[in-house]
This record gives C-alpha cells, sequence and structure tokens, in this order.
C-alpha cells in the first residue's frame, strides 16, 4: 500500500521520504514540549490562595474587617487581582482623607459608570453617593454631565478640529469668564434655531468656538440649550466644579483630548486644586477597573445589588452608633 502512494521516481521519492522525516522529528519535539507542560508541579510549587498567610487571604481577612463581610463580587475576581484591587478601592474610594469627599467621588463614579455603561457600577455609585448625602438631583446632573461630555466629545472628535485652535478658544472662554466679561451685551434673546443659539453662544462665552460653528444648524439650538441649562447654570445642586469634575473623568476614560483641556481649565477656572484633579481621573480609571472585573467576571447582578444594600445598611449602622456614643 505504501508503495503505491511513494511515487517511483526515486529524486522525488527521497525528497518526500526527507521531508516525512523532518516532520516526524518536529511532532516528537513538540510532543515533548507537550509532556514537559504536563508535568507534576515541583515542590516549591506556590501555596494555596487559602493558605493563612497568602496574599488573599490577608486580603479577604481585611475586608471582613472593614467592611464587616466579604462580598460576593470579591470572590469572584481572581486571586493574583483581589489585592490590589482592595487596596486601590480603601485607599482612593473609601479614604475619607482624600481632597475630594465621599459624595464628590461617588457622583464622579456614577457619571463613568453611566456612559460605560456598567449596571453594576451604576448601582454601587448611586447608593454610595446618597450614603455621603448626595440627592437624586445631584445624581441627575452627574449623569447629565456624562452626557454632555459624550455629545460634544463626539463633535469634536469627529469634525477633527484644530488642537491648537481650541487651545486658544478655550483659554479665552476663560479669560472672558475671569473678567466677567461677555461678546454682546444686553438681555438675552430667545433661542429658537441654530443662528440665535450662535448669537446667545457668543453673548454668553464671549465668542461661539469652531465645534458649536460646525455643529447642524437643526440640532445647535438643542445642544446649545442642555449645555447652558446644565454645564453653566449657577444654579443646579451641584457646584460648578464638581460638574466639571465630572466632565473630567468622562473624557479621561473616553478618551477624548479636546474634553480633558477643557474640563481642566474649566475646574480649575471654579477652585479645583491639581490634587482633586488627579483624584477625579483616579475615580474614572477605578470605576472602568471594576466595571471590566464585575463584568467581565460574570458576577450575578441580584447578588451584588444584595451586597451593596447590605453595604450601606452596614455604613448607616455604624455612623448611627457612632452618634449614640457622641
Amino acid at each position: 500500500m505504501l508503495k503505491q502512494i511513494i511515487p517511483q521516481n526515486k529524486s522525488l521519492r527521497a525528497a518526500l521520504l526527507a521531508v516525512a522525516a523532518s516532520t516526524a522529528m518536529a511532532l516528537g519535539a513538540f510532543a515533548g514540549i507537550a509532556r514537559g507542560a504536563e508535568a507534576p508541579a515541583s515542590k516549591d510549587a506556590p501555596a494555596s490562595k487559602d493558605a493563612p498567610d497568602s496574599p488573599y487571604s490577608t486580603t479577604t481577612a481585611d475586608i471582613q474587617k472593614t467592611l464587616g463581610f466579604v462580598p460576593q463580587f470579591f470572590e469572584a475576581f481572581p486571586a493574583e487581582a483581589l489585592p490590589g484591587v482592595w487596596q486601590e478601592m480603601k485607599e482612593l474610594q473609601l479614604n475619607p482623607k482624600t481632597a475630594l469627599s465621599g459624595k464628590e467621588k461617588e457622583l464622579i463614579g456614577l457619571g463613568v459608570a453611566a456612559q460605560i455603561p456598567c449596571r453594576y457600577c451604576i448601582e454601587a455609585h448611586s447608593e454610595f453617593a446618597k450614603l455621603n448625602g448626595a440627592c437624586d438631583a445631584e445624581l441627575g446632573e452627574a449623569v447629565s454631565m456624562a452626557a454632555i461630555t459624550r455629545h460634544w466629545s463626539t463633535v469634536l472628535n469627529g469634525n477633527q478640529i484644530d488642537e491648537g485652535k481650541f487651545r486658544s478658544e478655550i483659554a479665552k472662554i476663560v479669560a472672558n469668564a475671569k473678567k466677567g466679561s461677555s461678546g454682546q451685551a444686553g438681555k438675552a434673546a430667545a433661542v429658537t434655531d441654530g443662528a440665535s443659539a450662535l448669537q446667545d453662544i457668543s453673548r454668553t462665552l464671549g465668542l461661539a468656538p469652531e465645534f458649536m460653528r460646525k455643529f447642524p444648524d437643526q440640532g445647535r439650538a438643542g445642544a446649545w440649550r442642555l449645555f447652558k441649562d446644565v454645564q453653566l447654570n449657577p444654579g443646579t445642586d451641584l457646584k460648578g466644579k464638581d460638574k466639571e469634575l465630572v466632565g473630567l473623568a468622562v473624557a479621561a476614560q473616553i478618551p477624548c483630548k479636546y474634553c480633558i483641556i477643557a474640563h481642566t481649565e474649566f475646574a480649575r477656572l471654579n477652585g479645583a486644586s491639581d490634587e482633586e484633579l488627579s483624584e477625579a481621573i483616579g475615580m474614572a480609571a477605578f470605576t472602568r477597573e471594576m466595571s471590566t472585573l464585575l463584568n467581565g467576571m460574570r458576577v450575578d447582578e441580584t447578588q451584588f445589588k444584595a451586597d451593596v444594600s447590605r453595604l450601606v445598611k452596614g455604613a448607616q449602622a455604624s455612623a448611627a452608633a457612632k452618634k449614640t456614643a457622641k
């Protein structure tokens, strides 16, 4: 049978036999590698994650001590990832000594979570923000700021706005705000269409930026109204600084270079420190990190909500006990 398959031409037959021999040697080497990979673990193999002194065990013990229990979602995370995740959460999100307040950090997390979107993070940051004193209006404004930032990020990047010119226009807007000057004096006219929106933009900001001029006339009035009624409105429940920090956090993880430039300058204009800017970006990064782990590990959503509720009730009980002790 083999003779029927191998050609009778001696030169061709020799070449084919050489190829077959080389292939057999390669397969043999591969099999050796595979056998090596399947070799039993050495005596120096890493200890079990459940060993009392393992990083995983010491981390879960600290979570238990800090929170009163170990939430199910932490147990779903890879053992190697949990120590770093917990340390970051404890030292940034849960730390009462950061430049940003607990409420500010949670509202920033909510803004980022809303536009990922991550149902787990929306649930957690909403409840934790309320725990820290946020009202429903503040939650809504944080989410609105996230939406506004995504909206104008799309416009800026889609129209490929010149970055140098954009920086110059932002600098002029900031300078006008500091001087309290505007492009047009007098009472604001009603904004009913794209043209009247441009007039109001110039009157309010001192100029009409290129990215707003490039927005479709048919949608400019509504887009500007949202921008003005939320982001620029001094009468919102959220302070100007907090709104800009939400915008910066969202911009940093889109990422949108234009929006990072604008929200950084506007946040500083509203009194934000470099430390607050850094913490807002850190909260954005941590929210994305947690969102990836929660969704990637397919954490049970019902149990997650129950864990968040238990955390909130535990914190409320602890606060009440401290108040009574005083």
